[in-house]
């Protein structure tokens, strides 16, 4: 069986479960950014529950590379499992799992290093890892030999003939595969969309040499703090140009140290200084690398464009060089930060006018050539939006992948696979966890519901002292407002409210005369009713009784 929990009709918040009768391993294990409308929430991270009830058939969980989006859950699904669980990982992807996991204080991980070709047995499954090249180094992706045939898991691909750590794809290895017989493919669709081939990342590196040398001033380039490509390429043409390189932010700067230490990331100790050293340094020599390219509000970036970073004010003669794509949802956060960045008086170049970011992922001629080359009995698009899966799903069709062998999967949906056929079977439970802070645990829906409706309406307290004896108001009702109408206009509205109450607390029901839960409820009730009513509004509001 093959069970999305994430990563279909979605990009992000990764994680697949491949599972016979008596073993399950799990590839991936990511979070995503939440909606505008998730208010105060972190990230999202898949409902990995069916995992947990079968926890005794799990044998290991498989990472293909070190984005967040495939490792954010991994601290919540270990401390949740209760048991060791060994992860596979190559050494990059471990270095950048280990770091980020010591925030969160889970213990006993037994974390298994892998290379490209190594070949791991987990009960049933026999897991080869096959290079890739993606927008991080030391990516992989999988070939999985299940009792039924071999699945091929692309993973986050692209067929990029120079990339800068000179690690090329192994073509090799897929078309071997292929002719050998592949069951199936699980294959990477955010680009499905997009017509021809993705530039090589080498094109970033053009664009920050032309850029470079037409800065007048300070060059800050924001990017993922994750992408060591791009911040290899940037300190590269740094010293080409004579340039001093300040690495800033805590993100950025951990994973940079991560990736030296593994030989990922070359850079001379004498061209890399602190933030604190950045008046030492003429405006033209130097180039600050930071983190804030989604418009993140405690990012760097964020700070500098409103003018609030306690080391770093924009001048005139600056370069900022947002070095990503906005990830679907920050468009606006990002727009912001671009404005304000011009509005300061600096050289903002993104994207949409110049090749300051490429992709990391495939677009439509390298996912035909994937399909061309593995051949797989059955495809299923992954990793993207609903569109995007239609798209991968059409090309597999037009390479003469059979219509009914093609599965669009939803999150949850059980593929039943056989040497010789593939079927939808029941659903699993399945959906998303809202994590806020490093809280270990859902926030629910109901404070997420109370938040937006703090955030549209506002909230009303209302306090009033209360007689136990004959219910009468002795002081109050005082209302207490945020967000409402009331916060300006305490006139006709509060004596109206204050009438209802009155009202209430002098006329009790036989039988309830003292009992304040009756009293509470029959406030709020009224309440709600008349501010309804009279605002069409339906604020949070909360009666506070003091009985004396």
């Amino acid at each position: 069986m093959i069970i999305p929990l994430g990563g279909v009709e979605e990009i992000g918040a990764n994680m697949t479960v491949f599972e016979t009768q008596n073993d399950m391993i799990i590839v991936d294990t990511g979070l995503m950014f939440p909606d505008d409308d998730l208010l105060g929430v972190d990230f999202i991270i898949p409902d990995y529950g069916y995992v947990i009830e079968k926890k005794k058939k799990l044998r290991g969980i498989v990472i293909t590379h070190g984005h967040e989006d495939h490792t954010g859950a991994l601290p919540f699904l270990l401390r949740d499992l209760g048991k060791a669980v060994p992860v596979y990982g190559t050494t990059l992807t471990l270095g950048l799992i280990k770091e980020k996991i010591k925030e969160y204080n889970v213990k006993n991980i037994d974390f298994v290093r892998v290379k490209p070709k190594d070949k791991v047995v987990l009960g049933d499954f026999v897991v080869e890892f096959i290079r890739v090249t993606h927008s991080i180094a030391d990516g992989v992706g999988l070939a999985i030999t299940t009792p039924a045939g071999v699945v091929i898991h692309t993973g986050d691909f692209k067929f990029d003939s120079s990339p800068v750590d000179n690690e090329l794809l192994d073509f090799g290895s897929f078309s071997e595969y292929g002719e050998r017989g592949v069951l199936a493919m699980l294959s990477d669709s955010t680009n499905a969309e997009k017509p021809g081939f993705t530039p090589s990342e080498k094109v970033v590196k053009r664009a920050f040499q032309d850029i470079f040398a037409k800065a007048a001033g300070r060059i800050i380039i924001a990017t993922f703090a994750s992408n060591i490509h791009r911040i290899q390429q940037a300190i590269d043409v740094a010293s080409e140009f004579g340039k001093k390189v300040i690495l800033c932010g805590r993100s950025i700067i951990s994973n940079a140290k991560i990736a030296i230490d593994l030989g990922y990331l070359t850079m001379n100790g004498n061209s890399w200084l602190k933030v604190e050293q950045i008046n030492s340094l003429a405006p033209n020599e130097t180039v600050i690398i930071t983190t804030g390219s989604q418009g993140e509000p405690m990012s760097v970036l964020t700070r500098i464009a409103v003018n609030e970073h306690k080391h770093i004010k924009v001048a005139s003669a600056d370069t900022v060089i947002i070095s990503a794509r906005a990830i679907p949802g920050n468009e606006r956060a990002v727009g912001r930060i671009i404005n304000h960045l011009f509005r300061r008086g600096a050289n903002v170049i993104y994207d949409k006018i110049s090749e300051v970011h490429v992709s990391g992922h495939a677009s439509q001629e390298e996912q035909k050539l994937m399909i061309n080359i593995v051949k797989p009995k059955f495809f299923i698009p992954v990793h993207g939006e609903y569109r995007h899966l239609v798209y991968h799903a059409r090309l597999a069709e037009g390479l003469g992948v059979p219509r009914e062998n093609i599965f669009i999967l939803e999150n949850g949906c059980v593929l039943e696979l056989s040497d010789q056929c593939a079927f939808r079977s029941d659903s699993v439970p399945s959906g998303r966890i809202s994590i806020e802070g490093k809280g270990f645990g859902d926030i629910g829906d109901m404070v997420l519901k109370d938040r937006k409706r703090l955030a549209q309406d506002g909230f009303v307290i209302v306090v009033l002292t209360v007689s136990k004896e004959t219910g009468r108001v002795l002081d109050g009702p005082e209302f207490i407002t945020k967000g409402f109408i009331f916060e300006h206009n305490t006139g006709d509205m509060a004596k109206e409210a204050s009438n209802i109450i009155y009202s209430i607390a002098s006329n009790p029901d036989p039988g309830t005369h003292g009992d304040m839960n009756v009293l509470h409820a029959k406030i709020l009730s009224a309440l709600k009713k008349y501010i309804r009513n009279k605002t069409d509004k339906r604020p949070m509001i909360m009666p506070v009784i003091v009985p004396v």
